[in-house]
């Protein structure tokens, strides 16, 4: 009977195999860490740009929709109101800041949002705290790989 290592039940792995472990697991832990550090990264970059496209959007409104929207809703209002032309020009204007404001709030709330994250904080956080766990740890029994059988074989036959 052995152990899911491949060692015998009851016997002690040699410190070379404890060492494969602890370095194999090491490595596995630091590239899931910089996963959740791309990941967590790439949200905030969608957000920061969600951001800058509400903005974008906000002066492409106000720049491209000034004169054609200006022109027609003063005309309908002057036609509705029979106001004078010029305060229906203003009142379309206004109208139009309206909008373009309403969509630099959005802007405004997106950026917030991408401020707020602490992502690298997180991660950083999380680092910390999985060292603090791997100090106090004891190595636990794991499924052998070729790596990890070549160094038992090794073991074995100088014992």
């Amino acid at each position: 009977m052995s152990a899911p290592d491949g060692s015998p039940v009851g016997a002690e792995r040699s410190i070379g195999q404890l060492f494969a472990s602890a370095t194999t697991e090491m490595s596995a832990l630091v590239h899931d860490e910089i996963a959740l550090a791309k990941a967590q990264l790439k949200q905030d970059v969608k957000r920061g740009a969600a951001s800058g496209g509400a903005f974008s959007a906000a002066g492409a409104m106000l720049l491209f929709s000034l004169p054609m929207l200006n022109f027609a809703l003063a005309y309908g209002i002057r036609t509705w109101s029979g106001w004078n032309l010029a305060v229906c020009f203003l009142l379309s204007f206004a109208a139009n800041v309206l909008v373009a404001g309403l969509l630099a709030l959005i802007g405004v709330a997106f950026a917030k949002k991408a401020k707020k994250s602490k992502g690298p904080q997180k991660v950083a956080a999380s680092m910390k705290e999985t060292a603090g766990v791997l100090q106090r740890a004891k190595p636990h029994p794991r499924q052998p790989n070729r790596a990890d059988t070549g160094v038992e074989a090794v073991a074995r036959s100088s014992s």
